[in-house]
């Protein structure tokens, strides 16, 4: 092994005129650079062979990385690869690496294994590898795959990043258990930017936490193979999930982003990809610190597939995608401070499920009038449930739109009648006829001023008989009306006239209907108050 006081190479090593190359630019920290003046030849996915003059073995990667020679006086040891083709396995597994690592448009002959390993900071841009095996990598810094071609799968089970991890315009496809990557129980320090990825096979984050927010924007993830393309239930981001589009830009240092590799917020103007999943998607169980953003999400599911949010707690979503043409979108015991919605995002009836959905406030993007809105409860209840009406309600009158929130309590009683035997129907359906439930107060009026003037206009034609000659109060009609149709009170005209005939027969119905508006009001102020 090499002596601490010697730059040279162990004895027996026989480096190649590459290896030589890759061993003094360590010493210095410069970048060994092995790319020919053809740029189709320097695609490391491409089909074009590498030769020996491009090619350095593993081993000698790993004698670098693990116990390298010190560094030339004055500077820092450091492997910084461009163009190179490493041959062999590289095994750093369990191994502490102090260098600084950064490879770019490298190709791997074979698996790159790195579980249980440390570094501070790991950067492999544009490179091809079969696979990457990297269960508990811990890093201090950063760890960077971007523009990497991953033919296998990635395993990142347990890993801890310290700060950033960055997967931008990756392509990872699957490995043998279906999986493209296998990220649960991943921790990342700040920001996991995974931006215009292609992954073919189940992007696994069960248990993931992520120190500020993920970003999966302009992604395009698919797995034909399973039922799920992003499997991340009980996943942790202190900010904010992005399933949004992503402004594509011709400049490696976009505005905003960490460069080489960074996109950006689409802009009026700006070339956009929308994020598209074509799988389901199981979010159940998330936190979320600031929001969770659909915006202009695209989702391909087959009918037994679910767009799954069950029990996830953000103070916003922004369900702002496209509308699921097959599968489900399940929302059941989630809890919202802001709900930004669009009507023509969310899925018909048999589609959306919201059993103990809860939100505070509704934020519509665009036209979504309250028809739309009580549509849009009814295709997410197929069976009878009053949660989702009392919360939309609540939620409108918070809004200070008391006279549609009455609305959407009235749709509740109507869509509760016809889950009621054929008696209960027949005396909801005259509580709607006349008071609405209660919710239309003034209606009762207009029925009682009808009556009245029905009863009136008779009364002056028949005045009814004396029931005792000369103990009746003075005849007044309009009072006698009044006081047949009022119950529990006594305005001294009923009990001294002894109506006969049609006229009795016409005191009994307005007395039964003054009955039935007075229990019908009452019905209907039980209601609000006990809301109140």
């Amino acid at each position: 092994m090499t002596e601490p006081h010697d730059g040279d190479p162990p004895a027996g090593l026989d480096l190649t005129t590459p290896e030589w190359g890759m061993w003094q630019a360590f010493r210095n920290g410069s970048t060994l650079d092995l790319r020919t003046p053809h740029p189709q030849r320097n695609d490391p996915a491409g089909p074009h062979a590498w030769g020996p003059e491009r090619s350095v073995r593993a081993r000698v990667v790993a004698l670098l990385l693990l116990d390298g020679p010190p560094p030339q006086p004055g500077r820092v040891t450091a492997l910084k690869l461009n163009g190179v083709h490493i041959t062999g396995t590289l095994d750093l597994a369990g191994g502490t690496v102090e260098p600084y690592v950064e490879m770019r448009n490298c190709r791997f002959e074979q698996e790159l294994l790195l579980p249980e390993s440390r570094f501070t900071t790991l950067r492999l841009v544009g490179c091809a590898v079969p696979r990457i095996e990297a269960a508990r990598l811990q890093t201090e810094g950063d760890l960077h795959l971007p523009r990497c071609v991953v033919e296998h799968g990635i395993r990142l089970t347990d890993a801890q990043i310290g700060t950033d991890l960055l997967l931008n315009q990756l392509v990872v496809r699957r490995d043998r258990r279906g999986r493209s990557i296998t990220a649960d129980g991943l921790t990342v320090g700040q920001d996991l930017q995974a931006e215009m990825i292609e992954s073919y096979g189940e992007l696994s984050l069960r248990a993931a936490k992520v120190g500020v927010s993920l970003s999966l924007r302009g992604s395009q993830l698919r797995n034909p193979y399973g039922r799920r393309a992003l499997n991340a239930p009980q996943l942790t981001v202190e900010r904010s999930l992005y399933l949004t589009s992503a402004g594509v830009s011709n400049s490696p240092f976009s505005s905003g982003a960490t460069p080489p590799y960074g996109t950006t917020t689409p802009g009026r103007g700006t070339r956009i990809q929308r994020f598209e999943c074509e799988g389901g998607v199981r979010l159940d169980d998330g936190r979320f610190g600031d929001a969770v953003d659909f915006d202009q999400a695209r989702f391909v599911m087959e009918n037994d597939q679910e767009l799954s949010m069950r029990r996830v707690q953000t103070p916003e979503l922004r369900f702002l995608g496209e509308r699921p043409q097959r599968g489900r979108v399940i929302l059941s015991g989630a809890r919202v401070v802001n709900l930004v919605d669009k009507s023509v995002s969310w899925p018909g009836p048999g589609q959306l499920a919201m059993a103990g959905f809860f939100y505070e406030h509704l934020i519509p993007r665009g036209h979504f009038p309250l028809a739309r809105r009580l549509e849009w409860v009814a295709a997410a209840t197929p069976e009878y449930s009053p949660d989702p009406y009392e919360v939309l309600a609540t939620a409108l009158r918070t809004s200070g739109e008391d006279a549609d929130a009455r609305e959407v309590l009235l749709a509740k009683q109507r869509r509760r009648r016809e889950t009621l035997p054929l008696a209960g129907k027949l005396w909801g359906y005259l509580q709607d006829w006349t008071v609405a439930y209660g919710y239309r107060p003034g209606r009762a009026l207009v029925w009682m001023a009808v009556l009245w003037a029905v009863g009136t206009a008779y009364y002056l034609q028949r005045p009814p008989e004396e029931l005792k000659d000369g103990e009746s109060p003075h005849w007044n009609a309009y009072l006698y009306t009044l006081d047949l149709l009022l119950p529990l009170i006594e305005l001294g005209q009923d009990a001294y006239w002894r109506p006969g005939g049609l006229s009795q027969w016409l005191a009994a119905a307005l007395i039964l209907l003054g009955w039935i508006l007075a229990t019908s009001v009452a019905a209907g102020a039980s209601r609000l108050l006990r809301r109140q």
